[in-house]
């Protein structure tokens, strides 16, 4: 199939700007490129699908820049945001710029990266009127859904700009690498063709470029994709564990996972049936949401760190957590209510403590089910201490209460 079709059959597709793209994609090599402003320091899963459909393309034989918006992030983008962003310092958004940068190598490993700031810097008040804002229209302006949605809550004259500095990047790319199309997301569509209308207009006409949108991805509910507990999963393993960005992909629920196979890996249209017949006859077993999870793992931690992640999960899955070091206790047990204690504790004690048990009593009742271990041993014992000679690497006792509930001892 086309990589078009491929697009559309991944559901990753939501609108091109010339039919004709599709032929261009099929017969020629094209420069494309993808930019990402650098208004934090990673990139988190809801931006995973636009580097991964660049990277689609250069699996076909297409060469991918990768612009940072070294200059652009220091206006903001009102595309998508109900409210002016908080404009960062140059020295901020070059930090960003940087640790995106580094993020990206890893998914688009032989892409051209770029910073927009590097040419943006050159223009001044008279060049950018003259040159660049003559070209634009305040009507063909307002019409953009970026501004229209931002009109009745107000939008700066900054923001306002941001469509047309941003279209600046197209036309040096067009003139500097023969960049042709440029591909974002749904919010982008208004930006990209402000870029096309420039270049018309600087070229001329016989001057051809092309963009191609990605549907927003969103949940079923319609709230953002990419958190969990309300917090962003990021690809910054600092901020999201490998272990923890594995199990955000694991704890999809099946109808989503169904989907997110299509959109997140590189699996063929064949394999992604066999895996979707698979859920349909066994779903405990989980077979879509490990298959994302795998693929994501590894490409962006690396391999070491899907067999780390695969590691924790089957310690914690068959209450094996002796055989774990001490970097992937830490990791496994990120998020899970600990406390810190300078001589040996009562087991009972140490239940309430870390909010497996609500009083004595029921601590006891539980060791007396035999539904508390310790450092993967049963417990039954009512009087038993939590001791620092018995600890994982002398430092942690992992306190189990059924088949998931944890708690954790850190001696100090």
């Amino acid at each position: 199939m086309t990589i078009i079709e491929e697009l559309k059959y991944r559901e990753l597709l939501y609108a091109v700007t010339d039919e004709e793209l599709e032929k261009r994609l099929e017969n020629e090599t094209m420069t494309f490129y993808f930019g990402a402003d650098p208004s934090g320091d990673s990139l988190h899963v809801g931006h995973l699908v636009g580097y991964l459909v660049a990277r689609r393309l250069t699996e076909r034989g297409h060469r991918a820049i990768l612009l940072i918006g070294g200059g652009t992030g220091l206006i903001g983008d009102p595309s998508g945001k109900s409210e002016e962003r908080n404009l960062l310092t140059l020295e901020e958004t070059m930090k960003n710029a940087e640790s995106l940068a580094a993020q990206a190598r890893t998914i688009l490993p032989n892409a051209t990266i770029v910073n927009n700031y590097d040419w943006l810097k050159n223009y001044d008040l008279f060049r950018f009127l003259r040159d660049i804002g003559k070209h634009f229209g305040l009507n063909y302006m307002l019409a953009k859904d970026s501004v229209k949605s931002r009109l009745e809550q107000g939008i700066s004259f900054t923001e306002f700009s941001y469509q047309i500095i941003q279209s600046i990047d197209f036309l040096e790319l067009y003139q500097s690498h023969n960049c042709r199309l440029q591909i974002g997301g749904q919010d982008q569509w208004g930006n990209i063709t402000a870029g096309l209308e420039l270049i018309r207009k600087s070229l001329g006409s016989d001057h051809k470029a092309y963009g191609l949108v990605i549907p927003l991805i969103t949940k079923a509910d319609g709230s953002k994709f990419g958190k969990t507990a309300g917090e962003a999963v990021w690809l910054d393993p600092k901020r999201t564990t490998p272990y923890e960005f594995y199990q955000y992909w694991l704890n999809l629920d099946d109808q989503e996972a169904n989907l997110r196979i299509k959109q997140f890996t590189s699996l063929s249209k064949e394999a992604i049936s066999t895996i979707q017949e698979a859920m349909r006859e066994t779903p405990h077993l989980r077979h879509a949401q490990k298959a994302i999870a795998e693929e994501l793992t590894a490409l962006i931690h690396g391999d070491e760190a899907l067999k780390q992640v695969q590691k924790i999960s089957n310690a914690l899955f068959y209450n094996d957590v002796k055989g774990l070091s001490l970097a992937e206790i830490e990791m496994g047990f990120k998020g899970v209510k600990s406390i810190a204690v300078d001589e040996d504790i009562a087991l009972v004690d140490g239940l309430i403590e870390v909010g497996l048990a609500s009083s004595k009593r029921e601590a006891r009742t539980f060791i007396k089910q035999n539904a508390i271990a310790v450092n993967g041993e049963k417990v039954s014992d009512e009087d038993a201490l939590i001791k620092k000679v018995s600890a994982l690497h002398e430092t942690y006792s992992i306190i189990k209460r059924g088949k998931k509930l944890y708690g954790v001892i850190k001696h100090q």
